[in-house]
């Protein structure tokens, strides 16, 4: 119902407009939970089939199956190909393989998705380590030298610095050999 008041225009609301009105907001706020609670147990099922296939491939490479491990690696990365942890594995996997070159490609791509990497003394000597078997020594020169900078000593990684040192050099040694044979 409607009324004029000086100049304004207000509304009133009967008993009856007002269960409707709340009748209404009760069963949207109902089959939002509902619709909710199907897609959540949907991306639930979606994820434990993910999971399963990430153990499977890391139980497959710690027994040594690199083969079966890169396979079941590859499964996760179609479902999931912006997993930072599958990227990783993946190129860890694709590293223990010989295929340097692949393996240069998930850890940029982990790099990627997860820029705080750079901090991580574990992961960057591994991207240099791996950015040199990929021959993509310029990076690995960038890498490493980021290493040295840091200066970090990771108790897990004894003689962390001497590690980078001797990369570094093997690096410069590639590269004054590339530049011989040209």
């Amino acid at each position: 119902m409607t009324k004029y008041e000086k100049g304004r225009v207000t509304m009133t609301f009967t008993e009856p407009i007002r269960k409707y009105i709340l009748s209404g907001l009760v069963a949207f706020v109902v089959i939002g939970l509902i619709v909710a609670n199907v897609m959540a147990s949907k991306q639930d099922d979606k994820f434990k089939i993910n999971e399963a296939l990430y153990t499977q491939a890391i139980q497959l490479q710690s027994t040594g199956d690199m083969a079966g491990s890169a396979d079941a690696i590859k499964k996760v990365l179609k479902k999931e190909p912006n997993s930072e942890m599958a990227n990783y594995a993946a190129a860890l996997i694709f590293a223990q393989n010989g295929d340097m070159k692949q393996s240069a490609i998930h850890m940029q791509k982990t790099l990627d998705l997860n820029p705080y990497k750079v901090e991580d003394p574990t992961f960057m000597i591994q991207l240099g380590e791996i950015f040199a078997g990929a021959e993509r020594f310029e990076d690995a020169k960038t890498v490493l030298l980021r290493c040295q900078e840091s200066a970090w000593a990771p108790e897990d990684i004894p003689n962390y610095q001497d590690q980078v040192a001797t990369l570094l050099a093997h690096i410069e040694n590639s590269l004054k050999e590339g530049t011989k044979n040209e």
